[in-house]
């Protein structure tokens, strides 16, 4: 028999490195070792991005970081959100430039004493840390010009890492409380519910993380397909930075419904959608959930004044899909509207009106045909009436599986919805230490089949600042959750309403089981 050559030895040692498993024995060896089952481990780092606040002068934001207290991915780490800006340009100097003159334009730099140096080093300082685990920390700021955050989790801060980013603009075009889950960058993201209509004025929102530029494309679809677009590809998004664009002016075709698609072509980018709408106010547009054949809408408030669906088919084939509501007690059609039928590659929507009639609810789409084309959606939900109009979104989103966080809640003013969209579950709901003080407190729900469940967190005893909300998965089928937070401003219930699905705080990873014995003729 011949030998193993080391080389092969080293290229199987190498793939084991990168997958976590491997199986090795001499060509002719009867016997092949298998591998272990995988294992569930905690992440060892993870990366949020949190969208640039707003541009008016009269919005407060608070920004809130959290990691769940548990087993995380080793002793040490940190977590901290840092303002996204540009790294500075690259300047070499040139091979025969001799060290003395290195030290007159050192000299020359120091000399200038450049006040705007110092500005921006203080700006690159963490906005928020991390201090211990289970206790959320918070920071606010008032600036105008408040930038993107980048935000990295490592060790036992990463598995389960939340921010949430919350600001109450009390006055002017863009009034409204504002809520944003601060997401992980991607290359891929779906917006059905967007507008290019007169009435708002929507951007997207790209931040780059990464220390090189990145490049995305933004499609934009409307009722009767794609809108024409010379200036939605190629868009550079430089390293560390953030770049918003006006939708109305990405394309020369009014649309009241829009689905925008954002893509990369190198890199990665967070995505999120600001979305404005004159007397009725402003939030986050945060991307659907990927695209599947059945899609979830959780959290949509008993006494919402109007509620419209927004849909979109990426794929080749239309889509026709159940529109269910799971209400308090059971599930049901919308009276007229049971059905969307969906063209491929065009946005479809149906005004619901007061579809949840004094009770919350949740919204279900699932195959009317048995076709199982994949969509994507979104709600736009309206509370209030006339000057006191107030808008949220709703995208589809994944379950909780086994653990999810939403970072802000107040002592008044949170209220969670739990929906089980097969069999009856049963979650457990942690209510966290309070950012100033407060002891945790833990509760557990049975969310009955077809059904949503609102409940109010049962508030952190001798609670002090805000609190953080995880969910977390005991038994039954899958639960969908979200949750709302409502601040009365200028005698108007402004609201918002974030999902919360999985946090990804584990991954699967193979056992290692590897033979590298080398045997010789």
């Amino acid at each position: 028999m011949k030998s193993t050559p080391l080389s092969l030895v080293a290229g199987v040692v190498a793939l084991a490195a990168v997958t976590g498993f491997a199986a090795l024995t001499a060509p002719g060896d009867e016997g092949v070792t298998e591998a272990k089952a995988a294992a569930r481990l905690p992440v060892e780092r993870s990366s949020l991005l949190c969208p640039a606040p707003s541009t008016s002068d009269l919005a407060d934001t608070t920004y809130t970081s959290f990691t769940p207290a548990g087993e995380g991915g080793g002793e040490a780490g940190a977590a901290e959100l840092t303002p996204a800006e540009p790294l500075p340009a690259d300047e070499d100097t040139p091979a025969d430039k001799d060290d003395e003159a290195k030290k007159d334009d050192k000299k020359d730099e120091d000399a200038k004493g450049d006040k705007g140096d110092e500005d921006k080093a203080a700006d690159s300082k963490p906005v928020i840390s991390l201090k211990g685990l289970g206790k959320p920390a918070t920071a606010e700021t008032s600036k105008s010009d408040a930038p993107a955050l980048v935000g990295t989790a490592t060790g036992s801060f990463a598995p389960g890492w939340a921010a949430q980013q919350t600001t109450v603009a009390a006055a002017g075009g863009a009034r409204g409380l504002l809520g944003a889950s601060c997401t992980a960058p991607d290359t891929d993201f779906w917006f059905p519910g967007a507008s290019t209509g007169a009435s708002r004025q929507d951007y997207v929102h790209l931040t780059n993380p990464d220390d090189t530029a990145a490049v995305a494309d933004i499609e934009l679809y409307g009722a009767e397909g794609a809108l024409k677009s010379d200036v939605g590809e190629g868009i550079t998004v430089p390293a560390r930075s953030s770049v918003p664009m006006l939708i109305s002016t990405l394309t020369s075709e009014a649309a009241e419904n829009v689905t925008v698609h954002v893509t990369t072509r190198t890199g990665r980018v967070g995505a999120v959608v600001s979305a404005a709408e004159d007397e009725v106010g402003s939030d986050w547009l945060a991307a659907s959930a990927d695209s599947a054949s059945t899609q979830i809408l959780p959290g949509i408030p008993a006494d919402a004044t109007s509620v419209r669906l927004v849909a979109f088919a990426p794929g080749e084939d239309d889509a026709d899909v159940k529109v269910q509501l799971m209400g308090k007690n059971a599930t049901f059609s919308p009276a007229g509207n049971s059905t969307l039928h969906i063209k491929s590659r065009m946005t479809a929507s149906i005004d619901l009106k007061d579809v949840t009639r004094g009770e919350p609810g949740s919204l279900r789409l699932s195959p009317a045909d048995g076709s199982r084309t994949p969509v994507v959606a979104a709600l736009r939900v309206v509370r209030g009436t006339g000057a006191k109009q107030e808008v949220a979104f709703i995208p589809a989103t994944g379950p909780v599986g086994e653990r999810a966080t939403v970072a802000d809640n107040r002592a008044k003013g949170s209220v969670l919805s739990l929906t089980a969209p097969g069999e009856t579950a049963k979650v457990k709901v942690t209510t966290s230490e309070g950012s100033e003080g407060g002891s945790a407190s833990v509760k557990t729900y049975t969310v009955k089949s077809g059904t949503t469940l609102e409940v109010t967190p049962e508030i952190p005893a001798g609670l002090k600042g805000g609190y953080a909300l995880t969910v977390e998965s005991e038994s039954g089928g899958p639960v969908h959750a979200a949750r709302t937070l409502t601040l009365k401003e200028s005698g108007i219930d402004m609201f918002t309403v974030q999902t919360l699905p999985d946090d990804g705080g584990t991954v699967e990873v193979p056992a290692a089981e590897q033979d590298l014995t080398v045997l010789d003729d």
